[in-house]
């Protein structure tokens, strides 16, 4: 090495750059056009204890042949083949869950989010389909709600001896605004008929077909007014002859209400006052469960803002179905004494508080005119026995609390149909998660 002395004799000092406090930052950046390969299955997507795994098998365990029926699409003939009925109801399960109530966002979801492409399984979907088939298939749904219902009492899992309904008012897709009175009303109805006839005499006379198209789709924007007008009057007509039937039987109190409005976006919803006070369109929804599990055993939907005459009726309907509780809790709301005496000549102990007395007298205290069914009632309101029984109907406002975690505090559609339809989706989720909840508990900690 002594020889290579000097080698470098000829070459110019180099010094070390100075260090000015920190150097650049190393970052990886995200690099968009670079090629690459992502092999994943589809089911990879999830995690093996993922919740939507267990909505797929509850839906799986479901009997759909009459869902499987109503498939136009068939082998050897010709057709779209739709998305199958399994993936429409689970998609509309997971989706209620998780407060998902619009089709257009259930839609973007499918394509967006990981747990509905895993439900999805690549077959695609449109929020008119989805639509379509919450609002066609209510009564499927109401057969297995039934069916659900029946398989956690043959299990021993419910039982159906106590009941409770209570009332939860949603607000209704119509705005505050568009309710007419009959004057309005008919006026509105002349100019949207006038405005039909319009329109189908400029597409008659247009030539261009661009311009056909567009008078078209106004043509039937007005067709669908004109309906929706109609709609109110028709609604506007049994408003009427209701009040007059309460004139018949208290005129003082029909007199001091005000003329009877109707919406001509929502003709069927009504005006009620809501939880807050305000009073709003809304539907006033009506859910039966059972006390002891808290599983819905039914639900309908009413117009009316009052719940008070609506026990009988829920009473009746569950009789049809061969549902007949021993105690049925309601609340003050429902109290009505021929209500009362109805269940007790059927076996049935309505519970229910008191009404209000401007007298401050005992409301337990028996009266000349009371039959048997009230004699019992007040027999059994003014016990401890009865009292602690009545305490228990608090276990029926949880369905309500799901159902507004759920997102049911407004509709999203129009209609008392679809607004039904929309409740039995509700209270199918709800029972799927309360058979989750019953069986963990039913099989003990280890299972759970």
């Amino acid at each position: 090495m002594s020889g290579d002395k000097g080698l470098w004799d000829d070459l110019p000092e180099q010094g070390s750059p100075e260090r000015s406090g920190r150097g650049a930052a190393r970052l990886r950046r995200p690099e968009r056009e670079q090629v690459g390969w992502h092999a994943a299955a589809i089911d990879d997507l999830v995690a093996p204890d993922h919740p939507v795994r267990a909505v797929w098998a509850f839906v799986n365990a479901l009997d759909l042949r009459e869902l499987h029926d109503r498939v136009k699409a068939r082998e050897g003939a010709p057709g779209q083949a739709p998305p199958a009925p399994e993936l429409m109801l689970a998609l509309w399960l997971f989706a209620t869950v998780e407060g998902v109530g619009s089709a257009r966002q259930l839609d973007r979801l499918c394509g967006q989010h990981l747990a509905y492409r895993w439900l999805c399984g690549g077959v695609s979907t449109n929020h008119h389909t989805l639509s379509d088939f919450r609002v066609d298939h209510a009564d499927v749904m109401e057969t297995l709600l039934a069916r659900g219902v029946a398989s956690l009492v043959a299990e021993g899992l419910v039982a159906l001896d106590v009941l409770a309904q209570d009332g939860v008012k949603v607000r209704a897709a119509a705005g505050a605004g568009s309710f007419r009175r009959r004057g309005r009303l008919e006026a509105l109805e002349a100019a949207a008929k006038e405005r039909v006839r319009q329109l189908r005499a400029e597409v008659d006379d247009d030539p261009a077909a661009g311009e056909r198209r567009k008078q078209a789709a106004r043509e039937r924007a007005a067709r669908e007014r004109e309906g929706r007008v109609a709609a109110a009057l028709a609604r506007m007509k049994a408003l009427e002859a209701e009040r007059a039937r309460r004139e018949k039987t208290n005129k003082a109190a029909a007199g001091k209400q005000k003329a009877p409005r109707a919406s001509t976006t929502d003709a069927q919803a009504r005006v009620m006052k809501m939880a807050d006070g305000g009073f709003r369109p809304a539907y006033n929804m009506q859910i039966v469960s059972a006390v002891d599990g808290q599983v819905i055993v039914a639900v309908d939907v009413e117009t009316s803002g009052s719940d008070r005459g609506l026990a009988r009726p829920a009473l009746e309907r569950l009789g049809e179905a061969g549902i007949e509780p021993k105690d049925y809790l309601v609340d003050g709301g429902f109290t009505k004494n021929a209500d009362i005496e109805w269940a007790h000549g059927n076996d049935i102990r309505l519970t229910c508080p008191p009404t209000q007395s401007k007298h401050g007298t005992d409301p337990f205290a028996p009266r000349d005119d009371d039959g048997p069914g009230m004699k019992d009632w007040r027999r059994r309101m003014g016990s401890r026995d009865g009292q602690a029984l009545y305490k228990r109907r608090a276990q029926a406002e949880c369905p309500n609390a799901w159902a507004r975690r759920m997102g049911l505090s407004r509709l999203l559609l129009r209609g008392k149909d679809k607004a039904r339809a929309t409740l039995l989706l509700f209270a199918l989720a709800h029972n799927m998660l309360r058979d989750f909840a019953l069986r963990a508990a039913a099989a003990g900690p280890a299972a759970a």
